[in-house]
């Protein structure tokens, strides 16, 4: 309380808006929250005329800014932080190192049911007097108002049966027989079960027996009142009652009429109440499971441990089927005993359904799940439950990174050369595996990364000493490494072989496994069903009005479709060109093997596992235990199926065209090829008692490559990559920036880029700034693209003020007025 002699202090806040804005806003905060606001909470603000969005407190000061009059935030929505001071410093961290605003890496960090969102909504003007001015459509509206005070414009296009209906509402703005306004809402809503639970007054054996007798003439209230004592019963303990029984158990029983129970809660035989309950209790829970582990996980579990007393990160390199997640499960248990939190983090939405459950195994209902195909209020109760301690283990995808945690003692990061820790869009541009390692050092706690086929730039620094390194270089239970075959595809169509792409090979090893009943993974890293259509007389192709590439054939969905912009067209029946009808299917997507496959063996049964059939929250989940059931025979699938997934019963892998995915024009080619067909080779053959096999379809069976992955030979692609990444100056020696300038004309593009370049070259030198040039894809969303590749050595150069530099020279094209609507954006270790 302020004395009459003291002087009152106005407070401040400086506020993280969710907008692409490079600095902080202050806002002048009330008296009446002054007691109550905290850094890291949420506040409600009026941004520009209308906007109203939702901000977080940074800092709060007596200082109110110099260039621009403060206003008042509207509300406080948080008594307490639901962002702590380490997520503030990672924000901050993020930021800065990805060339971002601090704006972006909150609005990405945040889960959606924790932003506000405003709804315009009509209300009556109460001075509007002038009802013959009104025309019929608007009298409609007026007399809707006035039934329930305010409309949203959603309810009026239902009353009004139209869609367009922003002049009708324009009319009435104008007429003075309206005001709109914004209604602001949180999002998140905590999920209520309703109860009812008998009146403390009839708990004794005698009151009951009297209340049953009452209702002797009312039998369905009688029926009632004894379904609620089959499952509460209270005569043995009258301290159950006060649980009560879910509303929703009588409704699901036909016989029981809902208007006898709505007459016994009148009565006070009854009361009715609500509680919070969890989103994820419906999540089945297993008994504890005890891991008993091998002599050599034991081994790489001790090594682990002893390495973290000297090194901050440890990379754990054990090849395919060597036992990794016991030795996790292991770490994870330690951690947790001495009191500190555990992330654990997954590339795919599709890891997390096998691995959760045998996550759950263990650790019960005091882990947290959360991935993007969680609902906004699954996802905020995970990021609340962590706040409230309730969680101290999580696993989840990159999103978690960003999660609430204030006592982290270890980051696991599965997989960590997967390209899914990188995020492209939007901004910020961030790659998990990265921030995992920074968050761990802001903690005070440990990284282990874990692979089979470890990133360059890790295995570099674990080989350098800057992380430890722990390998396992033995299946788990002396399974032995699948055998391996190359096809030689190019033979095979000469020997007229071939069958729709598929091999002789292919074919014999497909049916000797449906025979005698094992299972088979076929791998094809593009989805659809042809990569596009090809008029066979005028060689017309299927392309993109919007971008420059082919559009993607769905025989399922029965359209042609871009997968950069999402631009969907019909099928034609004829060539757009010349009006043939001899429009083929050109290539092999998942969808057309599915469908050759069941052509040639119509009693297989194929499923398909690729981003189309995965769409729904729990499509994975569902194909993944149909598929460990033994529900089917021949899993086709992008590269979904070959990260971290364990089938006792695959036998066989089968990799349709290894050639597209080890010829792509990139420096990262072999490497990237590598990883993905030793990942999915190693899905085959996880049992001592069932061998596996591997087929890999080539038109080149004798590159180099290919021999180091039939040798499982990580050290000898390491050695040969790693020598020509130092020739040519890429990771893990150098750091790579790329900035893409976009814009609708071409010809303003290039001279953006060029002048952009030119001004980076003048001070970075020509041997560091390469372009400007076209991508592989030249036109997205009806821009042009041309990028620009920034190559900075790690040991001789500045990199934080290299970066400012590159983002002052990047501000200046955006404010040449010369060069107007230029869009730029840059992302920082780009691959």
């Amino acid at each position: 309380m302020t004395s009459l002699f003291e002087e009152e202090t106005t407070l401040f806040a400086d506020l993280i808006l969710p907008v692409p804005i490079p600095s902080l806003f202050t806002y002048r905060v009330s008296r009446d929250i002054t007691e109550l606001i905290k850094v890291g909470a949420r506040v409600i603000v009026q941004f520009g005329q209308k906007r109203v969005i939702t901000a977080v407190v940074a800092k709060l000061h007596s200082n109110p800014p110099v260039k621009y009059q403060a206003k008042y935030i509207l509300e406080l929505l948080d008594e307490q932080p639901i962002i702590t001071t380490r997520q503030l410093e990672l924000f901050s961290w993020v930021a800065e190192y990805y060339l971002c605003n601090i704006g972006e890496v909150m609005n990405v960090a945040l889960p959606a049911g924790l932003k506000i969102t405003s709804q315009s909504r009509i209300q009556l003007n109460p001075e509007f007097e002038y009802e013959e001015l009104l025309t019929d459509l608007e009298r409609v509206i007026l007399d809707e108002i006035k039934k329930h005070q305010t409309l949203s414009y959603e309810e009026v296009e239902r009353l009004l049966g139209k869609s367009n209906i922003t002049s009708i509402i324009k009319s009435l703005v104008g007429k003075r027989a309206v005001i709109l306004y914004e209604e602001v809402k949180e999002k998140y809503k905590p999920k209520v079960v309703k109860k009812v639970k008998l009146n403390n007054s009839f708990l004794t054996n005698d009151s009951l027996v009297q209340l049953t007798s009452s209702l002797d003439k009312t039998p369905k209230q009688q029926e009632i009142l004894l379904k609620y004592l089959s499952y509460v019963p209270v005569y043995n303990n009258p301290d159950l009652n006060q649980k009560g029984l879910d509303k929703s158990i009588f409704s699901q029983d036909n016989n029981i009429s809902d208007a006898a129970l709505q007459t016994l809660i009148k009565k006070g035989v009854f009361e009715q109440f609500e509680i919070f309950v969890s989103r994820f209790d419906d999540i089945p829970l297993h008994k504890a499971a005890e891991i008993s582990l091998s002599e050599s996980q034991q081994t790489a579990s001790r090594q682990i441990y002893d390495l973290f007393s000297e090194k901050e990160v440890v990379l754990l390199h054990g090849i395919t089927g060597s036992g990794k997640t016991e030795v996790y499960i292991e770490i994870i248990k330690k951690v947790l005993e001495n009191g500190s939190q555990v992330l654990f983090l997954l590339p795919e939405i599709a890891l997390t359904t096998q691995i959760v459950v045998r996550l759950r195994k263990v650790f019960g209902d005091t882990m947290g799940i959360y991935h993007s195909k969680f609902s906004d209020n699954e996802r905020v109760e995970v990021w609340k439950g962590i706040l409230d301690g309730k969680f101290q283990f999580v696993v989840g995808v990159r999103s978690a990174i960003f999660l609430p945690f204030d006592n982290l003692g270890l980051i696991i990061v599965d997989e960590e050369h997967e390209t899914s820790y990188k995020q492209h869009e939007p901004a910020p541009r961030y790659n998990a595996r990265d921030m995992a390692v920074i968050m761990a050092y802001m903690h005070k706690g440990k990284a282990l990364l874990g692979s089979a086929t470890p990133s360059l730039e890790s295995y570099y620094h674990a080989r350098t000493g800057r992380y430890g390194l722990v390998e396992m270089t033995q299946r788990f239970g002396n399974a032995a490494m699948p055998t391996f075959e190359l096809i030689d595809t190019k033979k095979e169509k000469k020997q007229k072989q071939m069958k729709n792409e598929f091999s002789s090979v292919l074919r014999q090893h497909l049916e000797y496994n449906l025979k005698n009943k094992e299972q088979t993974i076929l791998f094809q890293n593009r989805r659809g069903y042809s990569p596009y259509l090809q008029c066979e007389e005028c060689s017309w192709i299927s392309e993109c009005a919007n971008c420059d590439v082919s559009l993607t054939y769905h025989m399922k969905a029965g359209e042609l479709r871009c997968h950069y912009c999402g631009h969907k067209e019909e099928v034609p029946r004829t060539c757009p060109n010349c009006g043939s009808t001899k429009v083929k299917t050109m290539g092999y997507g998942t969808e057309k093997i599915e469908d050759e496959l069941l052509l040639m063996f119509p009693e297989a049964r194929v499923q398909r596992m690729d981003l189309d059939t995965t769409r729904a929250k729990n499509a994975y989940q569902q194909i993944i235990q149909e598929f460990e059931e033994g529900g089917i025979d021949i899993l086709v699938g992008t590269q979904m199926v070959s990260k971290g997934l364990d089938f006792d019963n695959v036998s066989m892998v089968g990799i349709f065209d290894a050639d597209r995915i080890i010829h792509f024009p990139e420096f990262r080619a072999s490497e990237r090829a590598f990883q993905m067909l030793t990942q999915v080779s190693g899905r085959a053959g996880r049992r001592p008692e069932k061998p596996g096999r591997v087929l890999i379809q080539t038109a080149n069976p004798g590159q180099p490559l290919l021999e180091k992955i039939v040798n499982n030979d990580y050290i000898g692609m390491y050695e040969a990559e790693i020598s020509e990444r130092e020739q040519f100056h890429y990771p893990p020696f150098t750091r790579l920036i790329k900035i893409t300038v976009k814009h609708l004309d071409e010809a303003v593009s290039r001279r953006a880029a060029g002048i952009l370049a030119e001004k980076l070259t003048a001070n970075l030198g020509k041997s560091r700034v390469l372009g400007p040039q076209p991508p592989l894809v030249e036109r997205v969303r009806n821009q042009f693209l041309f990028d620009i590749l920034i190559k900075l050595e790690r040991e001789k150069i500045n990199f934080k003020a290299a970066k400012s530099f590159i983002q002052e020279k990047v501000i200046d094209i955006l404010t040449d007025k010369t060069l107007k609507s230029i869009h730029i954006v840059i992302d920082v270790d780009c691959v």
